[in-house]
């Protein structure tokens, strides 16, 4: 089964402040990283697809409530939890609405951005795997591993079928080639030029689980990723 550590980006120009919540995050086993500012993080969640964004709002070149309206705007779906001074309720109810997730006013208690941040990584990491994933006439048995489609038996190498389960446990989402190149194939350089790779055993993967079938399940998503869905 891949593990799945939650990625956390960090944008924060305050060094101090960053440095600490690096500190603490990673003694809580998340994996961390970090921008110090608004143009870098801006990048960084392009480059790193992280599950979960805190973001500061006074940032140099670009701020963060710019960040956030350009994220939404194009259809990114990170968890946002605002770390900031601007504490008004004003300041909370127009960062809501422009689309964080969160919001937690400086200072704060570390406990309570750790309670925060998980009830915010439970709404969308995979649970527990269950014994079967079900989609649509895919059914996938986790202890067999053992896949089938519309009552046939699917013929899956070890790789296609740790790819497929992966994609189902986030059935419905979108996953991008570095979350497989993090989860599935286990590379923990983001230098390593594996995408092809990746193109390669998805487009294997697809020849066995759609091209034989009228309905097709497995979607690239332009630019993003990969999703296993009923279409």
């Amino acid at each position: 089964m891949p593990s799945v550590r939650a990625k956390i980006l960090i944008i924060e120009d305050d060094k101090k402040m960053s440095d600490a919540l690096v500190s603490g995050l990673r003694e809580s086993n998340y994996d961390v990283s970090t921008a110090a500012s608004g143009e870098e993080g801006f990048y960084l969640v392009h480059k790193l697809n992280p599950d979960l964004l805190l973001l500061d709002l006074t940032l140099p070149q670009r701020n963060g409530l710019e960040i956030l309206q350009q994220l939404r705007a194009e259809g990114i779906d990170v968890r946002v939890l605002v770390l900031t001074s601007h504490n008004t309720v004003d300041d909370r109810v127009s960062g809501l609405r422009m689309g964080a997730d969160d919001y937690l006013g400086k200072p704060f208690s570390f406990p309570e951005l750790l309670a925060r941040i998980d009830a915010l990584l439970r709404r969308f990491l995979p649970p527990t795997e269950p014994e079967s994933f079900q989609i649509q006439d895919l059914r996938l048995d986790t202890r067999a591993r053992v896949a089938m489609r519309a009552g046939q038996k699917l013929e899956l190498t070890s790789r296609e079928f740790d790819l497929l389960l992966y994609l189902a446990q986030y059935r419905g989402r979108t996953v991008s080639r570095e979350m497989l190149a993090r989860d599935v194939w286990r590379e923990t350089s983001r230098f390593t030029p594996i995408d092809n790779v990746i193109d390669v055993q998805v487009a294997r993967l697809r020849r066995k689980i759609d091209d034989p079938f009228g309905v097709k399940l497995l979607q690239t998503v332009r630019g993003l990723g990969f999703s296993l869905r009923e279409p």
